[in-house]
């Protein structure tokens, strides 16, 4: 093999490629759950509520860069700049059948040139933990990202130290790629991150371990699961 050939080869294959599209401030609708730009006038009170008030938990703050807040007027003013920002682009995870806001979560590190998007700036109140809406709102924004906006790598980063979130992460489909290690400082601790994504070529089978796990005869009278979500096998890894 000459030079040149193994300097073509060590390049990788030319891409058929265009880049993907951006974001916008689009409505994301599933069965259970809807994913809609932040609105401080819509949905502050029913965030803050839901996160400070008698039903919430200050735990959710504990690996974000912000909150607790002091009170509802600061809260407000802080989602007030969430909403004039484009990266990160955040959304409300709102209950369909209510309408009620219960939780948040924004696409960021936006490269269409690349077709790279990550999810991030995630937070649930805990009456939105462990349910259906939140794993369906998952699930639109990852839909959206790859068959909408064409991109060919979402990724999901988070706390080295966040086991919740690396729990999550590896049951929607997401693979483990490494820790960067003292990645950044938040609220005046060192954070290692730990980095996941899932690419194009994973999706349409993840696609369809979500869409059997979300189809409402997965679940009993009493709202409980028959079967749990597949996506990480869908992903080719081996079952936890």
């Amino acid at each position: 093999m000459d030079t040149e050939l193994r300097e073509t080869e060590a390049l990788g294959k030319r891409l058929d490629w265009k880049p993907a599209a951006a974001p916008g401030r689009q409505r994301l609708a599933g069965r259970y759950a809807e994913v809609v730009p932040v609105d401080p006038g819509r949905h502050a009170h029913d965030l803050f509520e839901a996160s400070h008030g008698a039903g919430g938990d200050p735990a959710i703050w504990n690996y974000l860069g912000y909150g607790p807040f002091a009170d509802e007027a600061s809260f407000t003013t802080w989602l007030a700049e969430r909403a004039a920002s484009t990266d990160p682009l955040f959304f409300a995870i709102l209950d369909r059948a209510t309408g009620q806001a219960l939780g948040m979560a924004s696409y960021l590190r936006i490269v269409p040139a690349d077709g790279v998007i990550e999810i991030g700036h995630i937070w649930l109140a805990p009456a939105l933990q462990r349910t259906r809406l939140a794993t369906e709102a998952i699930f639109l924004m990852a839909r959206h990202a790859f068959e909408t906006l064409g991109n060919r790598r979402f990724e999901w980063k988070c706390n080295a130290l966040n086991a919740p979130s690396r729990r999550a992460a590896i049951r929607f489909g997401f693979t483990f790629e490494g820790v960067f290690r003292q990645h950044m400082i938040v609220k005046g601790r060192n954070r290692d991150t730990a980095w996941y994504a899932m690419i194009d070529r994973d999706w349409p089978a993840i696609r369809e371990a979500f869409e059997a796990w979300l189809d409402p005869g997965n679940f009993d009278a009493d709202g409980r699961q028959r079967r749990p979500l597949a996506a990480r096998e869908a992903a080719g890894a081996s079952p936890l």
